[in-house]
């Protein structure tokens, strides 16, 4: 591969628990090919689970990958302290019309979801929101990012090959909650345009993240020169 500028790549755990050896190895090819190709490691810190996310495993993370002998260029970042760069970046997208508030409740959804699934259909948010007007409706909201509905969505992955994604069936992701939380997908678009991170190599079990991102990745201008999804090592159970 031959590079135009050196690589930026991240290994961004949730402090959930311990590392695993999943974990260990993302670190590592991210940590090997920075190096060999005189690039920047950084590690990023993705504890917006409120619930599950411990200092603990934040301490142990850290102390694993010390321990591996696998240290960060730029870093810890922890998307926790970053809340104000992610809601700018929802204002900014609505503002623009790439977002849009919806109104619909929890049993609103399941509803949708139920019915969907009674006619064999795929249970996607069905966007019903997506074009009201201005005060057409009131109260909680959560803020969705309006996702393309026609076309395909395609991932030119350095290890998977060409893969496509129907944009019909991807739904209007939520990017941001009713509690003005960002949610995890957007966090991590957010964060790798901010970092200018060029190289994506994580487990291929973020290969459907990956075709929600895309789009994101676009909304925003930027987008990472190359995706790498490897086959995933999972805990031993």
């Amino acid at each position: 591969m031959t590079l135009s500028s050196p690589p930026r790549t991240r290994f961004a755990p949730s402090p959930t628990g311990y590392l695993h050896i999943g974990g260990a190895r993302t670190a590592l090819f991210n940590y090997l090919f920075a190096r060999h190709h005189g690039g920047t490691f950084l590690l990023r810190i993705e504890d917006t689970d409120r619930e599950r996310s411990t200092d603990a495993s934040i301490a142990a993370i850290l102390e694993s990958l010390e321990w591996l002998q696998i240290p960060w260029d730029d870093g810890p970042y922890f998307q926790s302290k970053r809340t104000p760069l992610y809601v700018a970046a929802v204002e900014r997208l609505l503002a623009e019309g790439k977002a849009y508030r919806c109104w619909c409740s929890s049993a609103e959804l399941d509803a949708k979801r139920q019915a969907a699934l009674a006619t064999g259909k795929k249970p996607v948010y069905d966007g019903t929101c997506r074009d009201l007007p201005p005060g057409a409706r009131s109260g909680p909201f959560t803020v969705r990012f309006r996702g393309p509905k026609e076309g395909e969505t395609v991932i030119d992955d350095l290890v998977k090959g060409r893969v496509v994604f129907q944009n019909a069936e991807l739904d209007d992701l939520i990017i941001l909650r009713t509690d003005g939380s960002p949610t995890y997908n957007f966090c991590v678009v957010v964060d790798d345009t901010d970092m200018q991170v060029t190289h994506v190599i994580r487990g291929d079990d973020h290969l459907g993240n990956a075709a929600r991102q895309i789009p994101l990745f676009r909304a925003l201008l930027f987008s990472p020169s190359y995706w790498a999804h490897a086959v995933t090592f999972s805990a031993p159970q």
